[in-house]
């Protein structure tokens, strides 16, 4: 661990030299990109520098304990050591603690995508319960949901919807864990028998991307512009609002026609795209170090069956850490943080090496 901190003392230094130097001054983007990492080194930083001083306050008592021989002294220097100790120790945890938590995408917003699976019109109807119990979970931690494409089944179903969630708190902190599938077992309205269906609904988290995370060339995008359908298929628009835009040398295609003007739909689909870019990136890096992968609960594979949800048995079970909840109405509602708890514990514990 102090080796770790001793590379990051290292990087703080080397990105304090560079955030003065004349040409990073001129490009904004690399200022503020080193910025924004020096920024995010200075918490843990702070805290190293107090176990050191402590660290050092502990030789300096015990080097002066050996040179004394005043009873007095002795019993208050002992007394000084022992709870510079307790200290030294407290500090250390809290260090192992901001080492595990680190995560440079922790307090980044986020865009969400909910796509029906398997399971055809019971599947699109979970997915809106999804999209119904995100969007509370934001509500009740003050987020913002913004809807950026929608695109509606029968019986107020949705094949798909991506919208971003925006505010304070660490949004991805707390949902990156919902990637992933999420099963569900209910009898559909229109199954006469009474017999128990399952359906599935991939969920994907990406941490916004900012202009400064990805660079794109506006050479390698391909822009069509089309007329809207809107929301359940109702014409919503005689213009050609919506967008569609392809980046190339990835072959990502994102569409956004939520809104009316075209140019906040491309705006839309812009921060989409970026964000995917991201998103791709950061599984290249993590599938090259599949160790570490294996060293978090939930890796963010979509193809990772993650939860289910009971409807007959009114229960929800997260598959990763054995976790069940007899709470499926209240879970559905929102009340997600007793789940995102659990899995933030375990994750921890995970890192830290323990069962």
């Amino acid at each position: 661990m102090l080796e770790s901190l001793d590379t990051k003392k290292k990087r703080a230094k080397e990105l304090e030299g560079l955030l003065s130097d004349a040409d990073v001054l001129k490009d904004r983007q690399q200022y503020q990109k080193y910025a924004k990492e020096l920024s995010g080194l200075m918490p843990i930083l702070k805290k190293y520098d107090i176990y050191l001083d402590t660290e050092d306050e502990i030789k300096k008592t015990e080097a002066m304990l050996k040179e004394k021989h005043d009873s007095e002294f002795v019993d208050l220097a002992r007394a000084e050591v022992a709870e510079l100790k307790d200290k030294l120790k407290s500090l250390k945890s809290e260090l192992e603690e901001m080492q595990i938590e680190e995560d440079p995408d922790a307090d980044r917003d986020i865009i969400m995508e909910i796509r029906a699976g398997t399971g055809g019109q019971e599947a699109s109807l979970f997915a809106a319960d999804l999209f119904r119990m995100y969007t509370k979970y934001a509500q009740k931690n003050n987020w913002k949901v913004d809807l950026m494409n929608t695109s509606a089944s029968e019986a107020s179903g949705i094949k798909e919807v991506v919208f971003s969630v925006e505010g304070q708190g660490g949004v991805f902190r707390k949902l990156k864990y919902e990637s992933g599938v999420h099963r569900v077992q209910r009898v559909p309205a229109t199954e006469a028998s009474g017999r128990i269906h399952t359906s599935a609904v991939t969920v994907a988290v990406l941490p916004e991307a900012e202009e400064v995370d990805v660079k794109i060339d506006p050479k390698d995008l391909r822009v069509d512009v089309f007329r809207s359908s809107g929301h359940g298929g109702q014409s919503v628009n005689t213009t050609d609002s919506a967008v569609r835009i392809t980046h190339i040398p990835t072959d990502i295609v994102v569409t956004c026609q939520d809104e009316r003007s075209q140019l906040k739909n491309k705006i839309k689909a812009m921060k989409v795209l970026r964000s995917r870019i991201l998103d791709k990136a950061r599984h290249d890096y993590m599938s090259k170090i599949s160790q570490d992968r294996k060293n978090q609960v939930g890796s963010g594979d979509r193809s990772e069956k993650i939860r289910t949800y009971n409807f007959p048995d009114r229960r929800v079970t997260d598959h990763r850490i054995g976790l069940t909840l007899h709470k499926l109405e209240a879970i559905l509602n929102g009340e997600l943080d007793e789940v995102i708890s659990a899995l933030v514990l375990a994750e921890k514990k995970v890192k830290l090496g323990k069962d």
